[in-house]
């Protein structure tokens, strides 16, 4: 069993940052992948970014690539999104997600076996 809570989530302005943090609790944290979907009003739950259980590798939706940033710190427990330049379309509820599978960074809901309860993220023009 995997609990996750995120926190971090806010308004904002456009062009501003965020750092939405994942807090983690119950399996080795360090076995696993962990992810960020997003869902706004009316859309499906959408892949933002992964990160392998090692911290070494990542993957990122082509609409964050290069403003947002995955990490984590496996002392803590805890995986973080950091959000730069942040647009109006990026305005949804975002989720931390847990894969199980060792080699995880899976870019479908589908690939994740925990989520989180999700954070709003309001960003206006």
């Amino acid at each position: 069993q995997v609990q996750l809570v995120e926190s971090g989530g806010g308004l904002v302005q456009a062009g501003d940052s965020l750092r939405l943090s994942c807090a983690a609790s119950g399996r080795s944290f360090s076995s696993y992948a962990m992810g960020w979907f997003r869902q706004a009003p009316g859309k499906e739950r959408e892949f933002v970014a992964a990160i392998h259980w090692s911290g070494g590798n990542t993957v990122y939706a082509d609409s964050v690539k290069g403003r947002f940033t995955i990490s984590r710190d496996n002392a803590k427990n805890t995986v973080y999104l950091q959000m730069n330049s942040l647009k109006p379309e990026d305005t949804a509820v975002y989720y931390c997600a847990a894969d199980l599978y060792p080699q995880g960074m899976g870019v479908r809901a589908s690939d994740y076996d925990y989520w989180g309860q999700g954070t709003q993220v309001t960003v206006s023009s």
